[in-house]
């Protein structure tokens, strides 16, 4: 029996659209969590802001690339913009809580992490094999 290639098994439709979908569950629950009072407080001291944004907007960079169409380089611009977007909406929507602050530099760290990943991303792609 033989096992599908990493690229055939990225390529089928229901593992796209789960991952797809996975990336906005966990997006609508990084925005829920992060508006409870002292959650962000609770959460820091395991790790310091920029390592929950990277990572956390990182692994969205990966489940919107996998969930995404076409070609490598679609999906890393698909995933770095949405990723982008999705960041600058969190910023937004801390904006309006007391005790929640909105940063700009933040939102940089969620843009550079989902870039990065994209492009890492994009380069594993492209040396994927065909068959």
């Amino acid at each position: 029996m033989k096992l599908p290639t990493l690229s055939k098994l990225l390529l089928v439709p229901k593992f796209q659209k789960t991952c797809y979908r996975i990336a906005l569950v966990l997006f609508f629950s990084i925005l829920v969590i992060g508006s409870l009072p002292h959650a962000r407080e609770d959460i820091g001291e395991y790790a310091p802001g920029i390592v929950l944004h990277a990572v956390a907007y990182a692994v969205l960079a990966l489940l919107i690339f996998v969930g995404s169409g076409g070609n490598g380089s679609k999906r890393a611009v698909k995933s770095t913009l949405t990723v982008a977007v999705m960041g600058a909406l969190d910023e937004y929507v801390q904006s309006f809580f007391p005790y929640r602050t909105a940063a700009l530099t933040d939102w940089m760290i969620d843009a550079i992490a989902g870039g990065a990943v994209s492009v890492l991303l994009w380069k594993l792609w492209s040396g994927l094999p065909n068959d």
